[in-house]
Parts: C-alpha cells; sequence; structure tokens
C-alpha cells in the first residue's frame, strides 16, 4: 500500500528532480502538465501528496480548490512551488500545507520531502478505519450500551442500543481482540444518523491510550508500514507555553507533533501544534497542557531544556494535521512572549523573525 501523489508541472528539469527524489523516498508519482488532466485524477483517485506548480497561478489556483473539494482528496497534503516573486507567503495564501521554493534541486527537496512523507503515513494512518463489532459501554449522566462499527486513531463509529438523552461528551469502555487492557477513554459525539448510529471523536487521549490504539490498528493491516524516524531539531528558544525549533525539514503550521526527549533513561514525549513554519529553517510549536499527563511530561521537559548548556536537540514526528484530532485554538496567554510571537508575527520571513525572537 504505497504513498501516492500527483504533480502539476510543465517544466522538465522539475518533473525530473521530483521522480528522483519521490522514488528514492518510495512515494508513488503521476505528473501531468496539464491541469484539467490533475482536476480529472484528483476527483477519482485518492491521493496523499498532491503538488502543483504555480509557474501559471490561476491553473495551481484551480487544482487547489479542486483537491479540497474532492471528497477523496480533502485530507491530501497540498504542496506548492513557486518563484521568488510570488514567494513563500503567496504560497501559504493559496491554501498550501508545504511551500517550496524554485528552482529545486535534489538535495533541498530530498530534505523537505522526508518531512513530507512522515505525514503523509501519519495522516493517512489517522485515517485508516478497520471495521470491529465489540461492545462498548458508554457512561455520562447515564449508562447506555453500544456496539462499535469500526474504529480509527482518532474515534469510532458505532450503534448505540438504546440512549435517552443528548448530552454528546460520554466515557467509552470497550475491549480489542488480542490486548489484555481494556480501552477506556473520553470522547465526544460528533454526528448522529438514525437516532441510533453515531460517530465519536476522541478526547484528550494520553500517550499510553493513543499508542494502544495505534498498536492495535497496525496489527491489523496485511503489511505492517514502518514508521519515519523522527527529525532531529535543536531548541532555539523556549517558554513555558511553546518553543522555536530549527529544523531543514520542518512540518506545516497546523501539524500535530510530539516532542521527544530522555531524562535519565525515561522517554518525555510532549505533544504540541505546529503555530508557524519557515520552510526549510524552522518551526514555532506551542506545547498542549490541557490534561495532568500533559503537564507532568511538559515540567520534565522544560527541566531539560533550562538545564541544557549548549542549545538541546529534540527528536519530532508528526502525529496528523490538527484537523484530524479536532481543531484547538491558539493559546491567548498574553503572558507568554513566545506564543505572543508567535501569533502576532507569524506572516515575518524567518530572518525578520529571529531579529523580533532574539529580542525577547
Amino acid at each position: 500500500m504505497g504513498l501516492k501523489s500527483l504533480l502539476l508541472s510543465s517544466e522538465e528539469k522539475t518533473v525530473r528532480v521530483l521522480r528522483r527524489v519521490l522514488s528514492d523516498l518510495d512515494i508513488d508519482l503521476e505528473d501531468f502538465a496539464a491541469s484539467t488532466d490533475v482536476i480529472r485524477r484528483i476527483t477519482r483517485h485518492r491521493f496523499e501528496a498532491i503538488i502543483v506548480d504555480c509557474s501559471d497561478p490561476e491553473d495551481a489556483g484551480n487544482v487547489l480548490s479542486a483537491a479540497k473539494a474532492a471528497p477523496a482528496n480533502k485530507r491530501a497534503l497540498l504542496i506548492v512551488l513557486v518563484e521568488s516573486q510570488l514567494g513563500l507567503k503567496g504560497g501559504f495564501d493559496m491554501g498550501a500545507h508545504f511551500v517550496l521554493h524554485k528552482p529545486l534541486t535534489v538535495e533541498r527537496a530530498k530534505s523537505s520531502f522526508r518531512a513530507v512523507r512522515a505525514l503523509m503515513k501519519s495522516e493517512r494512518r489517522a485515517q485508516l478505519r478497520i471495521p470491529i463489532q465489540v461492545p462498548v459501554d458508554c457512561v455520562g449522566s447515564a449508562h447506555y450500551k453500544a456496539r462499535s462499527l469500526d474504529l480509527s486513531e482518532g474515534g469510532m463509529a458505532l450503534q448505540f442500543l438504546s440512549r435517552k438523552s443528548k448530552e454528546s461528551v460520554l466515557r467509552f469502555n470497550f475491549k480489542l481482540p488480542g490486548l489484555d487492557q481494556d480501552v477506556d477513554i473520553w470522547g465526544e459525539v460528533a454526528w448522529e444518523a438514525n437516532g441510533v448510529q453515531a460517530g465519536v471523536r476522541f478526547k484528550d487521549l494520553s500517550a499510553a491510550q493513543r499508542n494502544q490504539i495505534r498498536e492495535w490498528l497496525n496489527s491489523q493491516l496485511p503489511e505492517s508500514e514502518r514508521d519515519d524516524p523522527p527529525v532531529v531539531c535543536r531548541v532555539v528558544e523556549f517558554s513555558s507555553g511553546g518553543c522555536y525549533l530549527t529544523t531543514c525539514a520542518p512540518f506545516p503550521k497546523s501539524t500535530r507533533v510530539a516532542l521527544l526527549t530522555d531524562r535519565t533513561g525515561r522517554q518525555i514525549r510532549v505533544s504540541g501544534i505546529v503555530r508557524l513554519a519557515h520552510p526549510e529553517f524552522g518551526m514555532g510549536v506551542e506545547f498542549l497542557r490541557s490534561t495532568p499527563e500533559q503537564q507532568e511530561q511538559l515540567r520534565g521537559m522544560i527541566e531539560i531544556l533550562r538545564s541544557s548548556v549548549e542549545a538541546p536537540q529534540l527528536q519530532v514526528e508528526p502525529e496528523g494535521l490538527e484537523a484530524t484530532f479536532g481543531e484547538q485554538a491558539m493559546s491567548r496567554d498574553t503572558d507568554d512572549v513566545l506564543l505572543t510571537l508567535f501569533r502576532d508575527q507569524a506572516q515575518l520571513p524567518a530572518k525578520a523573525f529571529l531579529e523580533h525572537m532574539q529580542q525577547l
């Protein structure tokens, strides 16, 4: 089950570079020179990534709009290739997740597409739904019985056997085949049909719960797909609310990430959301700290960062785009000057942003 990408470009050099890079990364590529051919493919086939050359901005805009409207590709990663006159901001304004400058070189493209591939895998896994029917206990103001219909990393579909209350936030308990420990998790009813069927979006999963579900889902696949190794980033600045990381392969804005480090042999894992990204340079990440477990992990991470003599490094891996988990607004904590900078100066080029950050 290989990763699939689609390219719109009439430039022979661009096509040649991307063919080589994506082949090396085991990503299948279909390339077309005409936007009408690309749009026809988008409406009929699913791709993990859609790459658009902005040599003709009107054609590029039509393809991006078609991708967002196509049910099969609403979650595809949109990658835009831009000339210097359009610039990175112009690419992001068109709705892209990634923006790369032309002319492309093999080295720069391969570095950027490593991050793209990791996110493609994460997004595909987050959307994966495995049919399964097991009893589910649902607890809110009352106790309800249900049966699951399918399961994904971010939620499940189920059928209530009886339900009178219409409360949306419930606690769900069920047992997955082959696992000794029950899954006990909070969720929110996202949709309902026929009065008995419902879709549930999981809320505030702990790292252990997410790994429990992820490992079970992976065990159900005919071919186990290995995750890409984490991206190694250097911490340039940090606060209690976030950090700025330098890397030649940053993840795009709104990517949910896990920040990893070790402390006396124990792995510390802090969840975060990318709030701004400077392609081929770095990214600003806001820490998630709404649950006791997240707060405890964050305290351990901050202690390590503060005790480091040299600029510390973190390993970063993507968990999917934030819309997969439910949109989470950026903190309005005005006392955290780094988060304020992420919020107010996100449109600055990397060099100007760093100058502002150095003044903190």
